[in-house]
């Protein structure tokens, strides 16, 4: 698995592709259900609910993965930031204390009241970025009008 920027970067592409959906669903909705019309509002809205459910089965999702595959996400991560800090020089005390934080981070990410939330807002934010921006597009009848036929 890709780290670093490139891993960001392939992890954001992937959530607009998969948030493509709120797109399809608000236009789909403007060209059938509202006869091409639709305001901003009821599509953000649409796309908030869109991006809402789809944020869940992200969480469900990364939880069933974390419970058979990826089991010590936590320490893997903790490790890969030590191991890059270290390898860039970071100074002895510097690197205890990111160790300690890096301990106390695996704590709480052992805790789904913590865990749970946490990978929400991992992909959530994208979904409204996306939804705001279909809403915008989207009220303007005139982008990618319904074909007749």
């Amino acid at each position: 698995m890709p780290h670093g920027w490139l891993g960001m970067a392939v992890g954001y592409a992937t959530m607009l592709v998969a948030f493509s959906a709120v797109f399809v669903g608000i236009k789909h909705q403007r060209d059938v259900g509202g006869g091409g019309v639709i305001r901003f509002w009821p599509a953000f809205g649409m796309g908030l609910a869109i991006s809402f459910i789809a944020a869940l089965f992200y969480v469900a999702a990364w939880e069933l993965v974390q419970a058979t595959i990826v089991k010590d996400f936590a320490g893997s991560y903790a490790e890969s930031v030590i191991a890059a800090q270290r390898a860039k020089g970071m100074d002895p005390a510097a690197l205890a204390k990111l160790t300690a934080e890096m301990e106390a981070f695996k704590i709480q990410y052992a805790d789904p009241l913590f865990r749970l939330p946490m990978t929400f807002a991992e992909i959530f934010p994208v979904g409204v970025l996306v939804s705001l921006v279909s809403a915008l597009v989207l009220r303007n009848p005139r982008v990618l009008p319904a074909r007749a036929g």
